[in-house]
């Protein structure tokens, strides 16, 4: 299926890898070539209102880290090197939903049952034996240098100036050429993960296996499930498995990060919710994926009458897991400490369908690649607080990182 749809500038495969919790909705969504586009101009709240309102189709696209509020300016000159537009949406021709043993398409102008046997007809031979690619990754900023910085924002800590920050940093290679699909498909087999997509923008391609979800919105509820909290699994022995799982489960320091963007949440929701109605559903939830432990908390809210996908986009993003708190004054500092523009990564990719509900993730755990000038990049950070270790905090990086090393070097 994806491989079919792998031959069209655009397209966006949405797979939960059959995670169930009680917000699942369809277990893949594949959307396939723009009938029509939605880019707006930056940061233009009404332009996107509009855009909402008249929604009364399936939509598909994402928003990068970049689309934020006027506040923040660009304190050094960095460069996007991949190339996603700060927001994109776009109308599909065909959509295949897949859930449970049911499979559906839909398309606006095309024959389904002709779709359905092109895909059947697809030769797929060779995408699940994907070596190794061996590419040389370079770090845009040295080890050495990546502790100073966390000292750096430890001091803006102790100063009062904020309680915690995401600081990420960024690995890349030049004249690079990889099979995207074949990628896709190697990092998915290490890391399925229930927010995973492979997105397709024409020459620009996100290979995401991500775990969290930033934000839904189903009826007049909206959920949003923040991630902090990281240790690594032991597949091969049980007992150390869970002695690590417990392990996390009982960290002040990972529950002190948790808990700090879980009032940055609860703030934001409040600011679209009615008064009394946003609840912390769950605190300090663990949660076991192929890689990691997670800590994993849901916060959830009832919209106000007549709210729309820009107040929620204004009240929320960037989300807290990846910006931290105060969330104005940590994106300023992101800004300038930060070396790379983070562009989709730390963004969203996602969906609304007809009534207007959504669910978008958070693009982390990913690989961003340029097809036309061959620039391959991943980035990964983690939650700085004052009682931070910088080199547990780059080792931390690492192992978040472990599945994509593995498929690319």
């Amino acid at each position: 299926m994806l491989h079919w749809a792998n031959q069209f500038g655009i397209c966006s495969f949405l797979d939960s890898h059959q995670y169930q919790d009680k917000y699942s909705s369809v277990n893949c969504l594949l959307a396939v070539e723009a009938t029509q586009i939605f880019e707006p101009d930056e940061n233009s709240s009404e332009e996107i209102r509009l855009f909402f309102n008249n929604v009364n189709d399936w939509w598909f696209g994402h928003i990068a880290y970049e689309y934020k509020n006027p506040f923040i300016s660009s304190v050094l000159n960095k460069t996007d090197e991949i190339g996603f537009s700060k927001m994109m949406f776009f109308q599909p021709e065909t959509l295949i939903q897949l859930k449970e043993t049911e499979v559906s398409i839909a398309c606006l102008n095309k024959n389904p049952q002709k779709i359905f046997d092109e895909i059947l007809q697809q030769n797929i031979s060779g995408l699940s034996n994907q070596s190794q690619q061996n590419i040389a990754l370079l770090p845009k900023i040295s080890k050495e240098d990546y502790l100073q910085t966390i000292h750096e924002l430890q001091k803006h800590i102790q100063r009062g100036n904020c309680y915690e920050i995401n600081f990420c940093q960024e690995f890349f290679a030049k004249k690079t050429s990889i099979n995207s699909l074949q990628v896709y498909h190697a990092l998915v087999k290490i890391s399925p993960n229930p927010f995973s997509c492979y997105y397709k923008i024409n020459e620009k391609y996100l290979l995401c296996a991500s775990p969290e979800r930033y934000i839904k919105k189903q009826g007049s509820s909206i959920i949003s499930q923040p991630i902090k909290g990281t240790i690594k699994r032991d597949l091969q022995d049980s007992k150390l498995d869970n002695q690590n799982k417990t392990e996390l489960q009982n960290s002040q320091k990972d529950k002190s990060e948790n808990v700090m963007v879980v009032d940055l949440v609860r703030n934001d929701l409040s600011k679209i919710s009615i008064e009394g109605s946003v609840k912390v559903e769950e605190l300090f939830g663990i949660y076991s994926f192929p890689q990691v432990h997670q800590m994993i908390s849901t916060i959830t809210g009832e919209l106000k009458p007549l709210i729309g996908l820009n107040e929620i986009l204004d009240a929320t993003f960037p989300m807290g897991s990846m910006t931290g708190a105060p969330k104005k004054k940590v994106m300023q500092l992101i800004e300038e400490y930060e070396q790379s523009n983070r562009g989709i990564y730390s963004g969203c990719v996602g969906y609304i369908n007809p009534q207007k509900d959504f669910d978008f993730n958070v693009v982390i755990r990913s690989i961003m690649y340029n097809e036309i000038n061959q620039y391959l990049s991943y980035q990964v950070g983690g939650g700085i607080t004052f009682y931070s270790d910088p080199e547990k905090e780059y080792e931390e990086c690492l192992l978040k990182a472990e599945a994509i090393r593995k498929v690319l070097c």
